[in-house]
């Protein structure tokens, strides 16, 4: 006679059944991996805060980094898949963790574009930049700002220090990554009187462009015609390496 407690739960003794595709919408923002996906563009989005190592309130709209990298490596190893689109819609978040999905989309062998809608400030801006192409919503805004610490900072020179050298790391990557200047970055970056209760400086869409943040205006649209021209491209230069 079987033991009760062995018995699989079914949707009818305690526990629901779990559906996979609203799983992955739950954990993932998507409806399919990149390992499994379909189509041959695989998107990811990064929604709210970006989560690093502090885990954040559950009330909290947090898009988590253990959850991109993976997925971003499956994309890169999965033959079916061509291009990668990256959606932004954040506040910002985890230094290090925006800063290792930026390096992760930047080394990228496949092409890659970024689409900011709504927001990409804080450190969603080294990610909004990392891509092959960036494309920003008119209506989008992006703020730069310096790196800031939130809780206890011990107050000696070596504290002053790393933060110096952390905030140099995305100014280099934001300006190798972009048409950007460095000058006008760090600009950007230390206006003050612009922002209520920080400094810094929040850009619109046509302003990114203008200053050469990202490439161009657009939408939905703009970023996937762009994806698949880059596809093209890419195939052709492949075919083209086969025949000779």
């Amino acid at each position: 006679m079987a033991n009760k407690s062995e018995q699989p739960m079914t949707p009818g003794n305690g526990e629901e059944k779990r559906n996979p595709i609203v799983e992955n919408i739950t954990q993932l923002g998507q409806t399919q991996p990149a390992a499994t996906g379909e189509s041959n563009i695989f998107t990811m989005t990064i929604i709210g805060q970006i989560e690093g190592h502090i885990v954040l309130p559950p009330q909290n709209k947090t898009t988590k980094y253990e959850h991109l990298i993976p997925q971003l490596v499956a994309a890169e190893q999965n033959p079916k898949i061509e291009g990668i689109l990256i959606i932004l819609n954040t506040v910002g978040g985890d230094v290090e963790a925006g800063l290792a999905i930026a390096e992760m989309i930047a080394t990228l062998s496949k092409p890659t574009v970024t689409l900011v809608l709504g927001g990409g400030h804080s450190i969603g801006v080294p990610i909004a930049v990392s891509a092959d192409c960036s494309i920003i919503a008119e209506t989008a805004t992006m703020t730069i700002h310096p790196i800031r610490l939130n809780g206890l900072v011990i107050g000696v020179p070596q504290t002053f220090e790393y933060l110096d050298k952390m905030q140099e790391r995305v100014i280099r990557f934001v300006t190798r990554h972009s048409k950007v200047s460095e000058e006008k970055f760090k600009e950007l970056m230390f206006t003050t009187g612009e922002l209520t209760r920080d400094i810094g400086t929040t850009v619109i869409g046509a302003d990114a462009v203008k200053h050469g943040l990202i490439d161009k205006l657009g939408g939905i649209g703009e970023a996937i015609a762009e994806l698949n021209r880059r596809m093209d491209e890419r195939k052709k230069q492949h075919n083209g390496g086969m025949v000779q």
